[in-house]
């Protein structure tokens, strides 16, 4: 028996673990510091009540034996499918119902999508980036190509005609550095990965935090994309469902290489690896998208952007840059005289009781910057900027 030696090659912890140690150590010598988080991008607000209302009706469901189910279809029951297939169609993307695949989040499907590749296939990634596209493919042995998203492209990184790709990860809005790529961007990464005969894995976890109506939420507003684009959503960041677990991808029936087909491959595998989302979690997703729900969580998801506006309004008053807060619940602000961001970790929690995420986490690109999030309460987000002001006056 051999281990798979890929696994060497990553780091030794995870990003958020090696955080979760540095704070607890921190706490273990200084209990009377009132620590506030602000960098794990997990919700604070509760579930909507059309959630919670259908998540109960469904636990009901299954006490009766005229409504108990069973196994579920692994790509997802109809009536959630159709929700979803609504909710685009109102953004103008027009879908088919065996192109949508539930599952239970993002994150998973990010990494098990690589299943349909060739380990030999090249990988291009925006630095910095979420590390789970990174890490996946470390895992797989694939060689990666890193593409430099910086200050001066406004962390939007377009395409080099003379780097060959065959896998393109792009998240708009982007974690961690809260940019949101425009239609004409986007066209332009779209004709790319035709000419390249690539596939672009777009992540689009946080569309719902876009307000400007110039700004795609999907990647098939773009023409041509379901010719090259899986598009990867979740429920966690657009109705809470971070403990709750529910997802969807898009796989596009035009997606063909070498005359294989990646929704017939895609669907094969889910159905052979994945059993499918719990009925429960399906019917309080499919509450998201009725009339009642979209009013609720837009309560929450509004509740969110006001606290990005706190954050960022208080980086204006000190003047120190960022991106991100506006279209995104991200805030990423270059640490005040160039600090190294691990430095500057340590510097917010041990002198205020701040969290937040060190750029240098996400890429090279990152060293001197930091990722704020505005998913903790108003309470708490405006207590933390007073903090902060007070600090860097």
């Amino acid at each position: 028996m051999r281990v798979n030696e890929n696994y060497k090659n990553l780091d030794e912890s995870y990003l958020f673990s090696t955080i979760a140690k540095k704070v607890k150590e921190f706490s273990e010598h200084n209990k009377d510091v009132e620590i506030i988080k602000l960098g794990i991008g997990d919700v604070t607000q509760p579930l909507c009540h059309a959630v919670i209302e259908a998540l109960h009706s469904a636990v009901e469901e299954m006490g009766r034996k005229e409504t108990f189910k069973g196994y579920g279809p692994e790509q997802g029951y109809d009536f959630l499918k159709e929700a979803i297939l609504s909710y685009y169609d109102k953004n103008n993307v027009s879908l088919d119902l065996d192109e949508i695949f539930v599952s239970d989040g993002a994150k998973s499907d990010l990494g098990n999508i690589l299943d349909l590749f060739d380990k030999d296939n090249i990988v291009l990634i925006p630095d910095p980036v979420y590390p789970v596209y990174v890490d996946t493919n470390i895992m797989a042995g694939r060689k990666i190509v890193f593409i430099d998203a910086n200050e001066n492209n406004g962390f939007l990184p377009m395409p080099n005609n003379s780097v060959k790709a065959d896998i393109i990860y792009i998240c708009s809005p982007n974690n961690p550095t809260g940019a949101v790529y425009n239609k004409e961007q986007l066209s332009v990464w779209v004709d790319y990965a035709i000419k390249n005969e690539a596939v672009i894995l777009f992540d689009s976890a946080y569309e719902s935090f876009i307000d400007d109506k110039n700004l795609p939420k999907s990647i098939y507003e773009v023409e041509n994309a379901k010719k090259c684009a899986i598009e990867f959503c979740s429920f966690s960041k657009t109705a809470g469902f971070t403990g709750t677990r529910c997802g969807y991808t898009v796989v596009p029936n035009e997606l063909v290489f070498n005359n294989s087909s990646l929704n017939k491959m895609w669907l094969r595998r889910q159905t052979t690896k994945f059993n499918g989302v719990s009925y429960i979690v399906q019917k309080g997703a499919s509450a998201v998208f009725s009339e009642e729900g979209q009013k609720q969580i837009k309560q929450n998801l509004d509740y969110y952007k006001r606290n990005a506006k706190v954050i960022s309004d208080t980086l204006d008053k000190l003047g120190i840059d960022y991106t991100g807060g506006k279209n995104s619940p991200y805030i990423w602000l270059k640490c005040p005289n160039n600090m190294n961001s691990w430095d500057f970790f340590d510097l917010l929690l041990t002198k205020i009781g701040i969290v937040g995420t060190p750029g240098a986490g996400f890429g090279n690109n990152g060293k001197n910057y930091f990722r704020l999030t505005s998913f903790n309460t108003l309470e708490k987000t405006q207590e933390a900027m007073e903090r902060f002001y007070e600090l860097f006056k």
